[in-house]
């Protein structure tokens, strides 16, 4: 089994092999091809406290290989195919969906052709088409979720416009989402982003993320550092506000999707009247000096409001959001989070850098039981690179809970103490052919 699927990324292989050096009448269809290849095997255990599932080992690899090359001889026009595989080979495999009864890591078996697209660059303007891992900003609201072992991709046609100076332009609509559990989610979805950078201390973004059927994400967001005598302050400020969804279809299956899981009805009647109603901002700053880093932040995620569920970005890489032990990856409960940061890091130069994050979680309103505490967690993470091409993580996750009279809707607690720990080496591998 493992041979059959990894024929994909070994086809991708020999082709990039096959397109250097005496590649003969190739020569002529791809030139100046570019290869990338990585492997990241990664051990992971996870304890997500809930006592109908036991503890989790995974021992995962990522191996993925990538080839962008021109095409046909004209400028500007290039081509992009990159594979990815997932596998555990059966070592250790303890884990939910490999196995039932086990808690879930995220990373199931799988090959996809992560990347294949076709690019066209001239005078400023960038024109896409097909297959492509697509990160905006700080990835709250459109992400890749580099994290797992199989990232998210998008399958879009976009524009990009950088021909003035300090400015740059995207347009993109998304046909599919490719889900890192290898799930995919058919959309009609607009992408749209600009962002000017005003000063050296000043660049603002604005956008609007119009996901079919659930919601219109509109925000400004303000980012820049600032160099003063003894540290440079590094800072972000944000507001988002979601409104009912400009792109609707009522074909769409994950209606019937959400209706069978026992979401609201608005979530699954008549798009045109799905309703979101719902705000988010943020604040943040990092002062660094001498190699380290101290960082406070504020991040609120709106209660639900008049519409339908409360802030939540579907597409975000949400494991570097709220905590890496990622308790609310689910969705923001419907009372809000409210998750207040404080963060201390130190980078030792050859000897690594070591973060140290601390979470206190709460709700944007009380519950019904007038309670808000929605727990707290820390998280650590030290980085070494071991070479020029190969670097080590060690990275933890220890989540406590708070108020057990937030339920689920078997009125069992909805969050529980949880544990999560990774070793992982990642190597990576460029040349041009």
């Amino acid at each position: 089994m493992n041979k059959i699927k990894m024929s994909l990324v070994a086809a991708l292989a020999a082709a990039a092999a096959t397109t250097g050096a005496n590649a003969g009448p190739l020569d002529t269809i791809l030139s100046n091809p570019k290869l990338d290849v990585e492997l990241r095997p990664r051990y992971e255990a996870v304890d997500d406290g809930n006592p109908a599932t036991k503890d989790a080992s995974a021992l995962t690899v990522r191996t993925t290989i990538g080839v962008q090359a021109g095409l046909l001889g004209v400028d500007g026009l290039n081509a992009q195919l990159e594979a990815t595989s997932v596998d555990n080979f059966g070592l250790v495999a303890d884990y939910a969906p490999e196995r039932s009864g086990y808690a879930k890591v995220a990373d199931p078996t799988q090959t996809r052709m992560n990347q294949a697209n076709i690019s066209y660059s001239a005078n400023g303007f960038v024109g896409i088409l097909g297959r492509k891992m697509v990160t905006l900003d700080n990835h709250r609201f459109i992400g890749n979720v580099g994290w797992r072992q199989m990232p998210q991709t998008y399958d879009l046609a976009a524009a990009i416009y950088n021909g003035v100076e300090n400015l740059s332009l995207l347009g993109a609509y998304v046909t599919r989402v490719n889900q890192v559990t290898g799930s995919v989610v058919d959309t009609g979805t607009v992408l749209l982003h600009a962002s000017y950078k005003v000063m050296p201390e000043l660049t603002l973004t604005a956008y609007d993320y119009m996901v079919q059927n659930f919601a219109d994400h509109i925000g400004i967001r303000a980012t820049g550092k600032v160099k003063l005598d003894a540290a440079t302050l590094k800072y972000e400020a944000e507001y988002a506000m979601q409104n009912d969804p400009t792109m609707d279809d009522s074909n769409d299956p994950n209606l019937a999707m959400l209706k069978a899981i026992g979401a609201p009805a608005a979530t699954y009647n008549d798009p045109a009247n799905i309703k979101q109603d719902a705000n988010y901002y943020k604040i943040a700053v990092d002062a660094m000096a001498s190699g380290f880093t101290v960082g406070v932040g504020y991040e609120v995620l709106s209660e639900r409001g008049s519409g339908a569920n409360a802030f939540y970005t579907p597409l975000a890489t949400l494991h570097a959001m709220n905590g890496w032990a990622d308790v609310f990856l689910g969705g923001t409960p419907d009372e809000g989070l409210v998750d207040m940061t404080l963060k201390l890091g130190y980078n030792a130069g050859e000897f690594g850098k070591i973060v140290g994050i601390y979470h206190n979680f709460s709700s944007d309103v009380d519950n019904a039981n007038g309670d808000n505490d929605l727990g707290s967690e820390i998280d650590v993470a030290y980085k070494y690179k071991i070479n020029k091409g190969l670097g080590l993580l060690l990275k933890g996750a220890w989540y406590t809970a708070g108020d057990a009279s937030f339920k689920d809707q078997n009125g069992n607690p909805k969050y529980n103490d949880t544990t999560k720990y990774w070793v992982q080496l990642d190597y990576k591998f460029h040349a041009e052919l």
